[in-house]
């Protein structure tokens, strides 16, 4: 295994050599599509930012069918082995197993890496069809903590001996009157994971001028999870930021000039708040179910999932996984045809991990110029009075195009 372009994590920074081994899965379904799509964008901002000086050195491992196919296993030991190694990847999507150990083969790499903040920047493109009139007012990043919640897995199924026990149990200990034919669940929320995720989100809040974050929870009828997660944030915020943030109690809604506003909302009302006036809201940190919604509901607003990239940290030891966030569309794989922005843009969110921000900010605005001529794929190409419909390979072809010339960034 090549050691020499390792990427380092020395006093809280990543340390990044010239040409880092990232390791990288192709994926399921279109996966294979997307993947050679994405590269080609990625190699090819690098290279006219910093020529031969700089360079991703990629490294194929399995997880998912390809995988299973090759090893008998759907995510083999040794490739998150080699995540944890060179700790910066980036993958396709995977299928979830119908059989097996392995509830979501995306959840258990979670797990196994201690990516506790799922990151999900959520911005409009000029041009890309979306169903709001006003989607440019729509620039929101969502924190979603990836270990808790229902996604533990925690779970009984109806009729078990385990949970007739345990329905018996809970009568009996406290009164609970729950049917005997029921599933049972268990949501755990803890204060130690609550408070990384939100020290998280207003790291980067304060790290990118951000305006405000918003809890986001239904702690109104979950009082014990999902209120003292909103407790716990404002806890968090009031201890460790007071110098750069203000919860709304403290002002009132007017944060003094320079500070961060530190708020809360029930779920159900965010959902309405983010269509009527999303203008609102900046920085949104939540819990893991109410992150998958939102972070999906969003992606709508601004042209779909396809438009969507998606980050796994683990912000305390320096691991990170890219991720496209939408699903395999098996019955349009190795057509070459599916929209690769989501992995693009993920691969944006990757190089501005790195620190190569140039290249990142070179990509956006290949995309910028290939959204505003109308040539895309065709999920956007049917929505788009006259479009030129690409291919996947060819709508990666024409950003890499629209990011030369002398008037680039």
């Amino acid at each position: 295994m090549d050691t020499a372009g390792k990427i380092a994590f020395v006093n809280g920074k990543l340390s990044v050599p010239d040409h880092p081994v990232i390791p990288y899965i192709e994926g399921d379904g279109i996966g294979p599509d997307i993947w050679k799509a994405a590269v080609m964008v990625l190699d090819h901002a690098v290279r006219l930012c910093w020529g031969e000086k700089r360079g991703i050195r990629w490294l194929e491992v399995l997880a998912g069918e390809k995988a299973y196919r090759e090893t008998g296993q759907w995510l083999p030991h040794e490739t998150v082995e080699t995540l944890l190694d060179f700790r910066v990847g980036i993958k396709g999507p995977l299928s979830t197993p119908v059989a097996g150990g392995i509830r979501s083969l995306n959840v258990a790499l979670r797990r196994e890496l201690n990516l506790y903040a799922c990151v999900r920047p959520v911005k409009y493109f000029p041009g890309v069809p979306s169903p709001v009139r006003k989607p440019e007012k729509v620039d929101m990043v969502v924190f979603r903590e990836n270990t808790e919640d229902v996604y533990a897995g925690f779970e009984l199924e109806a009729g078990g001996k385990e949970t007739v026990r345990l329905i018996t149990h809970l009568g009996r200990e406290y009164g609970w009157r729950i049917a005997r034919d029921s599933g049972l669940g268990i949501k755990p929320i803890s204060r130690s994971a609550t408070r990384r995720l939100v020290r998280a989100a207003l790291d980067y809040a304060v790290a990118r001028d951000r305006r405000s974050v918003t809890l986001v929870h239904k702690g109104n009828i979950q009082k014990f999870t999902e209120g003292a997660f909103r407790n716990w944030g404002y806890e968090l915020c009031r201890e460790e930021f007071g110098g750069v943030a203000v919860t709304w109690e403290e002002c009132g809604g007017h944060p003094p000039p320079g500070k961060i506003l530190v708020k809360d909302t029930i779920a159900d009302i965010f959902f309405q708040q983010v269509l009527t006036r999303p203008e609102e809201f900046d920085l949104i940190a939540t819990m893991n179910l109410n992150g998958d919604y939102i972070s999906d509901a969003l992606a709508a607003q601004v042209g779909g999932v396809g438009m969507a990239p998606g980050a796994n940290i683990n912000y305390e030891d320096g691991y990170a996984l890219f991720e496209a966030t939408h699903g395999t569309a098996p019955k349009y794989a190795g057509l070459d045809k599916v929209n690769p922005s989501s992995l693009i843009l993920s691969g944006v969110l990757m190089l501005e991990h790195l620190g190569w921000a140039d290249a990142a900010r070179l990509i956006e605005q290949g995309l910028v110029r290939t959204f505003a001529e109308r040539r895309v794929t065709y999920d956007l190409a049917r929505l788009m009075e006259g479009a030129c419909e690409l291919s996947c390979s060819g709508f990666a072809e024409r950003v890499c195009k629209n990011m030369e010339g002398p008037e680039r960034i």
